[in-house]
């Protein structure tokens, strides 16, 4: 069974006038996945994550994550849901600058209720995995755009997620950072399982992600197994 399953998901926003974003999308995902949707600006990239973590309904279709049916989901569910499995990336970072690394991390673990030993242990154990343990009473602020990006990724997966929403992650990094982050993504995804699926316009990106999802205009317009095992595919 596809960890992630959408069968004709429309989404339209309505301002002044309908703008399409999202048009009779059907797609799935298995878990383990290291996928990138891709598309120009305005082709329904960011709308397919929210709707996939809960965060936007869809107006028309069906949505299953980890076997959960998002589109019927009551409010107060669907929000314990996201907090339990579902992690997400911003570009913006979205940490908390009055809390220090560690704290940060700790975040959504304590949201859980994991106990305060056990979130302060997985905290520094990732933490110490990408070279960043020295940093972890630092505040996001005395950090740069790279280390804050890395923290964000590390606060996403804490919890060992069903799955990972990065929405243009290496957008405001330079090559040598992102290439950092997406070394570290790709480890978490080999070692650990966890499926990532990422909205992106960087090359980077899409080198390394094993699917590419091409969105034109709110539907897709191609998908294809581009590596497989991590390996190029010949």
């Amino acid at each position: 069974m596809a960890l992630v399953e959408l069968i004709n998901v429309s989404r339209t926003y309505h301002d002044h006038v309908d703008v399409p974003a999202l048009k009779q999308v059907t797609l799935s995902l298995e878990k383990g996945a290291f996928a990138a949707v891709t598309g120009p600006s305005g082709s329904g990239k960011s709308t397919l994550l929210n709707v996939l973590g809960g965060i936007d309904r869809p107006d028309e279709g069906k949505i299953q994550v980890a076997g959960v049916d998002l589109t019927d989901t009551p409010a107060n569910q669907l929000a314990d849901f996201r907090l339990r499995r579902i992690g997400f990336v911003f570009q913006a970072f979205n940490l908390l600058p009055v809390l220090s690394v560690e704290e940060n991390l700790e975040f959504v673990a304590a949201l859980q209720a994991m106990p305060k030993l056990s979130r302060q242990q997985r905290a520094r154990e990732l933490l110490e995995a990408v070279g960043m343990a020295e940093l972890r009473g630092k505040r996001p602020n005395d950090l740069s755009g790279g280390q804050q990006q890395r923290v964000a990724v590390l606060r996403a997966i804490m919890t060992e997620p069903a799955i990972v929403l990065a929405d243009e992650p290496t957008a405001n990094l330079d090559s040598a950072n992102a290439s950092l982050l997406l070394d570290m993504m790709e480890r978490m995804n080999q070692e650990k399982g966890i499926t990532f699926l990422f909205s992106t316009h960087d090359p980077q990106v899409m080198e390394r992600a094993r699917r590419l999802i091409r969105l034109k205009d709110g539907a897709v317009v191609a998908d294809e197994i581009v590596r497989v095992s991590g390996l190029a595919s010949t």
